[in-house]
């Protein structure tokens, strides 16, 4: 049985321990204790988390563990001598340490993160890179795994990291029922962007709201401003305007964005051709698709394809 360690500190980020969880089901999965799960904490007892509320923890002991993880917090704040101390030995004598989110700054503060490749919260990403500027960041990425070091991005990217430990360790098919049991769509590999284009957009009310709804499910077909506008309940001259006011972008633009983002998604899950990924995602060639993945990240569709399964390979090899 592989002994997992979840550190925590006051203030801590709650999301965080659901990482737990998936352990949890891993060995429900697998009908036998594969993980035996220790939440810690430098002086043990109640720690208080963001919200006010306080988890029992043992304090620090023997660092020997299989894998160690760090939770984060909302925002990054100094760590204790105790704490780094700890993690240092711990990185000496278990198998993997990682962390979540902003608990990438406590790795990096030990000095873990030197000359390796991390991820954290997209917002705090830059932050880390500037206070620690040995790491090699990875700010778009969901997760990285670099050797015996891992890392998350927010706090619900720790889970899809913690699903990649156990398929690491027990197989793709528990890995797999553990996601069908936490109700989660698929688990995402670490080679995935943080951002949704969707996401990005905000639009501030329903009407364009429903037309990128109606864009993203129609993403294989032309999608004129007449089509769009028609989704939107609106004239293509007032979906035009209303559009540009609400998102900053024109809809052509927008769409766009959505058709990159669903080709680097088919890219990342599968096999397909680059004229098939180019076909269902509405480009309509491929040489349509290389020049607008050259738009939205300065590289062809080719490159990011190759560096996110080398990304993987890493991760799964």
């Amino acid at each position: 049985m592989q002994r997992i360690g979840i550190v925590i500190f006051p203030g801590f980020q709650l999301m965080g321990l659901a990482m737990s969880s998936v352990f949890e089901f891993a060995n429900y999965t697998a009908a036998k204790s594969c993980y035996d799960i220790h939440v810690l904490s430098e002086h043990g007892g109640l720690v208080a988390g963001s919200l006010g509320f306080a988890v029992t923890t043992e304090p620090f002991g023997n660092p020997r563990f299989d894998t160690l993880l760090v939770g984060g917090e909302n925002e990054p704040s100094p760590s204790t001598p105790g704490l780094l101390k700890f993690m240092r030995k711990a990185a000496k004598v278990s198998r993997r340490v990682g962390a979540t989110c902003t608990g990438a700054f406590v790795l990096a503060a030990a000095g873990l993160l030197d000359g390796r490749r991390a991820t954290t919260h997209w917002a705090y990403a830059r932050r880390l890179q500037r206070e620690y500027p040995d790491v090699i960041m990875e700010e778009d990425r969901i997760f990285v795994a670099d050797g015996p070091i891992w890392t998350s991005a927010g706090m619900s990217a720790g889970i899809d990291l913690a699903l990649a430990l156990v398929e690491k360790d027990l197989g793709a098919d528990i890995a797999r029922l553990v996601a069908q049991k936490l109700v989660m769509y698929h688990r995402r590999t670490g080679g995935q962007s943080q951002h949704s284009a969707l996401l990005e957009l905000e639009p501030k009310s329903d009407r364009i709201q429903s037309a990128l709804n109606f864009a993203r499910q129609n993403l294989q077909n032309e999608l004129s401003v007449e089509q769009l506008a028609e989704a939107a309940s609106l004239s293509p001259r007032q979906f035009s305007r209303a559009f540009r006011a609400e998102t900053g972008q024109s809809p052509a633009k927008a769409v766009e964005h959505l058709r990159v983002e669903a080709a680097r998604l088919m890219m990342e899950s599968g096999r397909h051709s680059m004229d098939t990924v180019a076909r269902d995602t509405g480009f309509g060639d491929s040489e349509r698709m290389r020049r607008a993945f050259l738009r939205k990240f300065g590289q062809p569709p080719q490159v990011i394809r190759r560096v996110t399964r080398e990304h993987v390979a890493a991760v799964m090899g």
